[in-house]
Formats: C-alpha cells, structure tokens, sequence
C-alpha cells in the first residue's frame, strides 16, 4: 500500500522538478525583461537604457525582448529599491546611477540597500567638467579659484544638477581638501546649470562631458577649465589632478539586478552588454555618450564603488548637516 502511494508522489515530485528546470531554461524567453529606470523619460539615463535595450535584446536570444520602465523620484532611490525586492529571476533589472547610489545611503535611511543589489556590468564613466562662460571674467583656473575662496569666502558661485548629485559632491570635495567655501547652487539638471551659466546668474557649473557635446568647438559659448579625472579624455582639458587638485568625480551607470538573481543567468547578460558595447551600430547610435562607454564586469564594479564609498564617506556628514 505505501508504494502504492509512493509512486504518484514521486512522479509528482519528478514532474515538478521537470518544469521548474523548463520554466529557468526559458529565461529570457517566456516574458519581457524589465529595465527600470529611476529618472523621467527622456533624460540621460532613460535614453541610454533604451537604446541598450534595443541592442541587448538581439544577443539574448531571437525571443528576449527588453522593455524601459520608468519609476522617478527621490533621486532613483524608489526604482533601486524596486529592483531590490523584485523577484530574483532575471526578468527585472534596474539602471544604476553612481554617486547617488552609493552616496545616499550613507546620509540617509534609503529603501534600497547596496549590498541587496547584485551589479551586472557598468556602462558609463563620464568624467566631471568645471566650466565657465567663454569670455568671462572670472577667476580662469582652479589654482586662481581656490586662492580667490581662501582670500573671499563663498565669493565664487557654482551650479551643479542638485544636492548630492555628481556636482555637488565634487565641489564638497574641493572645499574639504583646500578649507575653502563656495556658494553652491543647487538646480534640477545639468541644463538649467548650463542656462544660469549664459545668463551670467553664476560664476562656474559643474557637469559632465557628456553633458557638454560642444565642448571642443571653439565657437561654443562655453569653456571647460578642467576635467576632474585621473587622465584627460578627447576634449584634451587639464585635470584637476595636473593643476594639483586630486579631486576625481564622474558619472557612472550601468546595470544592476536583485541580489540573489542566479551566476548563470547575470553572467548571459554581463557578456550580452559587453557585446553590445562594442557593436559600431550601437556605438554610432550612442552619439554624445559614445566616447564616455567604459563598461567594467560586474565584480570588478562592485569592487569599484566599495572604493567610492569609502572615498564619499567623509562628506556624508555635510549632507545631514544641511
């Protein structure tokens, strides 16, 4: 009698381990994989996760397809946090914006933690640019600059995307290494900084190259006075480092996904971005963000931005502060 009973449950028991092995070989077949973005349509971020996805798609298979949802607020804690309870089955994914994502977490209790995110592959290392007004009178370098703060406290103003973006970090970062302070001028994104610039309502703004496509045009109304990187990129600009400011800041994103999404499958979509990365259609199609592509597997990101942490850590009181 009890192998009577035995056997249906064993069949059933074999069965079910049959299609669940069916349902993960299916992936990314069966439905759309979702890609969540933290910002409004039509920004930077939104743009390059549909672009991605369109060229991504084609190397996961002829079925895969890959769809942009947009979830903005709170700087892309809402969508980071979406992504982080999202089911672990490679069918949601989330972009990644850097130092945000790092940073905010270390001022303030955020719905997301880092460590709950599994990070597949970065996509973008655009470096951070100090520039002004061509022709205007302002101080022209960072070594007159900061010799300007020291003898003129907040006298110098600079514009950036908001607090605790990119910009504001950086300029953090310039005032604790030289004791100096400036005026910071917070705005809603990179262009309102650059419109205030032309009409003469601050000194200086901070964005990045991306952000600033006519910078090698000698007509362009703007001027860049130094790139806060390790290297100078195209664009030939001195770094800060060069003139003997080691501030180094830059806007990264890529791609993340819920911590305990399996190896299998984040190592098909690791090689599937970093096959679309070198793709000439893809790039061509990338326009301004094509010479700031920069992808990094996602170990070594992750490895990365523990570097970054650390390195944001000493700032993180200022914000509270505020």
């Amino acid at each position: 009698m009890k192998k009577t009973l035995a056997l249906p449950a064993l069949l059933c028991a074999l069965a079910s381990g049959a299609f669940s092995s069916t349902a993960q070989a299916a992936w990314p077949d069966d439905k759309p994989i979702e890609l969540v973005v933290g910002f409004a349509p039509g920004g930077g971020t939104d743009v390059m996760a549909r672009l991605l996805a369109r060229y991504t798609e084609k190397r996961l298979g002829e079925k895969a397809r890959i769809i942009v949802i947009n979830k903005p607020g709170a700087g892309g804690e809402l969508a980071a946090a979406f992504t982080e309870n999202a089911k672990a089955d490679g069918y949601t994914l989330g972009m990644i914006n850097v130092p945000g994502y790092v940073f905010m977490p270390l001022y303030k209790k955020t719905a997301y933690q880092p460590e709950h995110i599994r990070l597949i592959a970065r996509l973008v290392d655009d470096p951070l640019v100090l520039i002004a007004k061509r022709g205007s009178s302002v101080p022209p370098t960072l070594t007159a600059i900061v010799d300007t703060l020291k003898k003129k406290p907040a006298s110098l103003s600079f514009g950036h995307s908001g607090d605790g973006t990119t910009g504001h970090i950086a300029l953090m970062q310039l005032e604790e290494q030289q004791s100096v302070k400036a005026t910071s001028v917070p705005f809603k994104g990179a262009s309102e900084a650059r419109l205030a610039l032309l009409g003469g309502h601050i000194d200086y703004a901070l964005i990045t190259t991306g952000e600033v496509p006519d910078l090698d045009d000698p007509k362009s109304p703007v001027q860049a006075l130094a790139q806060l990187s390790d290297k100078r990129g195209k664009n030939d600009v001195p770094t800060g480092v060069e003139q003997g400011f080691p501030v180094r800041m830059a806007s990264e994103r890529g791609i993340g996904a819920p911590g305990a999404l399996p190896d299998d499958i984040a190592a098909k979509l690791e090689a599937a971005i970093g096959q679309t990365l070198r793709d000439p259609e893809f790039l061509a199609a990338a326009k301004n963000d094509a010479p700031v592509l920069a992808f990094l597997p996602g170990a070594q990101w992750t490895k990365s931005l523990e570097a970054n942490r650390v390195a944001l850590k000493p700032l993180a009181p200022r914000m509270v502060d505020r």
